[in-house]
Formats: structure tokens, C-alpha cells, sequence
């Protein structure tokens, strides 16, 4: 998997549908090739849902890990190789795209 640049912005496709039910995220592929086959819909803890919010377009990688950081305890180290992953994620199932 590539590396991410911490100053690209990225954005949710509109490949997906997002709803919050119940306090969860739960995410439904719209299109093939998006996710797999075993995992059809996808749900995201407190972390992930906070870094879904930030992925609009207008923040860089670099400035999601700071909002993440003020929200969450952790070192920086951890919580910024946490939304990496979370991100390279959801790019590698093609839920992203850079803006």
C-alpha cells in the first residue's frame, strides 16, 4: 500500500451510503469493488466515527490527527499511525478519494 501524504485531502465517494443508527456509523457499498464480499456493510467505533466526520474534503490528514489528538487520549505516535490505517483503509476499498 502507498504511503499517504499528510497534506492531501480526502473525501468520502459517493460509491457509499453513511447513516447513523442507534450512536453507530453503519457505511453500505453502493457500488461492486467496493469493500468485499464478506464484509457488506461496515460499522466504525467512536475513533473511527470521529475521523469519518473530518474526511469532507477540507482537511488535510495532518489536520484530522490533530482533531483526533484533542479528542482522544493516546500519544501522538499512536493516535497518527491509527487514522494512517483508518485512512489507507477506506482507500484501499476505494471509500476515498483525494480531493
Amino acid at each position: 500500500m502507498a504511503k499517504i501524504d499528510n497534506k492531501k485531502k480526502y473525501r468520502i465517494t459517493e460509491n457509499i451510503v453513511a447513516r447513523e443508527i442507534e450512536g453507530e456509523i453503519i457505511i453500505v457499498p453502493l457500488t461492486a469493488g467496493i469493500g468485499d464480499a464478506e464484509d457488506d456493510l461496515f460499522s466504525l467505533n467512536d475513533t473511527g466515527k470521529a475521523v469519518w466526520t473530518y474526511l469532507d474534503g477540507s482537511n488535510s490528514v495532518n489536520e484530522i490527527i490533530n482533531q483526533i489528538e484533542e479528542k482522544f487520549e493516546g500519544s501522538p505516535a499512536e493516535i497518527g499511525a491509527d487514522v494512517m490505517g483508518f485512512i489507507e483503509e477506506l482507500l484501499s476499498r476505494n471509500m476515498l478519494e483525494e480531493e
